[in-house]
């Protein structure tokens, strides 16, 4: 599976970092405050200061456990990455796998 990140579970959300051949940098993932309808983001994606994404809590149906979806953007990119944060059993790690897709669903 393509990681381009790996993130561990703090206080507020998750920390970590993402690399891809025009982004590398350590990265929070925080609570969306300002979350104004259900439809809109649980978490917002941070490099520093600058927004870089947002996170949606999700359940798999077959599982019941949940995860988060992301939507990363980039001025550079030609389009919007999305990826989910996945747990490995074992080591801690949170891993953000990827795949660009035109369609939403993970």
């Amino acid at each position: 599976m393509p990681v381009i990140g790996t993130f561990t579970a703090a206080k507020d959300g998750y920390a970590g970092s993402i690399r891809t051949l025009m982004l590398n940098g350590r990265v929070r993932i925080v609570p969306n405050e300002r979350k104004s309808s259900p439809e809109a983001p649980d978490f917002r994606v941070l490099l520093d200061s600058s927004e870089i994404g947002a996170a949606w809590k999700k359940t798999k149906k077959d599982s019941g456990k949940s995860f988060l979806k992301l939507r990363l953007d980039d001025p550079a990119w030609p389009q919007p990455v999305w990826g989910v944060l996945l747990e490995t059993p074992g080591d801690g790690l949170i891993r953000l796998v990827w795949r660009r897709t035109n369609r939403p669903d993970v």
